[in-house]
């Protein structure tokens, strides 16, 4: 299968699904979300799995389910704990471009209050910033593309995106005007 997708991944409040809604309008592709595609795989909210299956468990039906993805032009908006599962990013490195959005951590910490109800895998004890620097090598070394959004709005974001897919396809992409 050629990579035909673009591949979100990053932290948790980096704006994945956000960017990831925007830049398939733009290019005319479909949009998925893998956090809906776990819970409806579940019938579980993330939250609620993650009590019940515990973090390993989460991340076992996480790398399931994202194994299983088939398709063609769309933007996958991953869960932040992807990265975790070796199978399911090295199918959805063979299904599409991955890019990192990459952000620093203070703008995550004043975005993430709430970080157990936004059914995010933290070990017992396990801090944002512990988190955040066990995430970020992984991150880095799944990413074809690493776009850098600090201080950057939602345009910016998506302008940079699809500035970096451009470079890195080396073709016209739909939306360009």
């Amino acid at each position: 299968m050629k990579k035909e997708n673009i591949v979100l991944i990053g932290m948790p409040g980096v704006g994945k699904s956000t960017i990831g809604v925007v830049l398939a309008k733009v290019l005319g592709y479909e949009f998925i979300d893998a956090d809906l595609l776990i819970q409806k795989a579940e019938g579980k909210l993330l939250r609620e799995i993650i009590e019940e299956k515990g973090t390993d468990g989460f991340i076992e039906v996480e790398n399931r389910v994202n194994s299983q993805i088939r398709t063609t032009h769309s933007v996958i908006s991953t869960g932040g704990s992807v990265v975790y599962g070796k199978e399911a990013m090295e199918h959805l490195g063979s299904i599409g471009t991955i890019v990192y959005l990459k952000q620093n951590l203070k703008p995550l910490e004043r975005r993430l209050r709430n970080i157990k109800g936004r059914g995010v895998v933290l070990k017992p004890g396990q801090t944002l910033a512990g988190l955040y620097k066990e995430r970020v090598v992984l991150y880095e070394k799944y990413a074809d593309i690493i776009v850098d959004e600090y201080k950057l709005n939602v345009e910016q974001t998506l302008d940079a995106v699809l500035q970096a897919l451009k470079e890195k396809n080396g073709t016209e992409m739909a939306g360009d005007e």
